[in-house]
């Protein structure tokens, strides 16, 4: 069922998404916080970040207020900022990746990531805020923990996370092959249907 025009065609469907005033407002949401997931099969990184650059280019043209973000990136940004980077880069060395992420635990606590993210990106100022790049930042930053420290400090900025693996629209799959604990408040942003009504 998951190739690559199936998967287009629900590409092609996220800027109309983006734009519905309903989107924007979080409407038909009730009290839930408008959190929302585009969940794509891994092996379709390269087109989905294809993709992400186009829809970037297209919102920027038509004046859109967001804040687009690389989860790999930020938290580049993030080592720096605290001086920990070549630190860690030299631990990694020594000692692996599986030790030093839990040497990191601290440093790149979910809240602490949510916490530089969005003193960085201002939600307020935004009409949304679109997150990529969690695949290069797995398992530094799981999908579900980042998104719940997120629900604090997003107000009521509208989210729309890229997941590479599944989402049921309770469990969350990273890769599609991971299991990971449940996440309830995120939508998806185009379901399997297409249908975004």
């Amino acid at each position: 069922m998951h190739n690559l025009t199936y998967l287009q065609n629900r590409l092609d469907l996220i800027l109309k998404r983006l734009e519905d005033p309903r989107f924007l407002r979080n409407d038909g949401l009730g009290n839930e916080i408008g959190f929302w997931l585009f969940d794509y099969p891994p092996e379709y990184e390269v087109q989905v970040r294809q993709h992400i650059t186009l829809l970037v280019d297209k919102l920027e043209k038509r004046s859109r207020r967001f804040a687009c973000v690389n989860i790999f990136q930020m938290l580049i940004g993030l080592l720096e900022s605290r001086g920990l980077l070549e630190r860690t880069f030299e631990r990694e060395r020594q000692v692996g990746t599986d030790t030093l992420r839990k040497t990191l635990a601290g440093p790149l606590s979910q809240d602490k990531v949510a916490r530089y993210m969005t003193e960085h990106i201002l939600p307020e100022k935004q009409e949304f805020v679109i997150l990529w790049g969690l695949g290069s930042a797995w398992p530094l930053v799981r999908g579900h923990e980042l998104l719940s420290a997120l629900q604090d400090v997003m107000d009521k900025t509208p989210l729309l996370l890229f997941y590479p693996g599944t989402y049921s629209g309770q469990d969350l799959h990273p890769f599609g092959l991971v299991e990971s604990r449940n996440y309830y408040r995120a939508f998806k942003l185009v379901p399997e249907d297409g249908k975004t009504a």
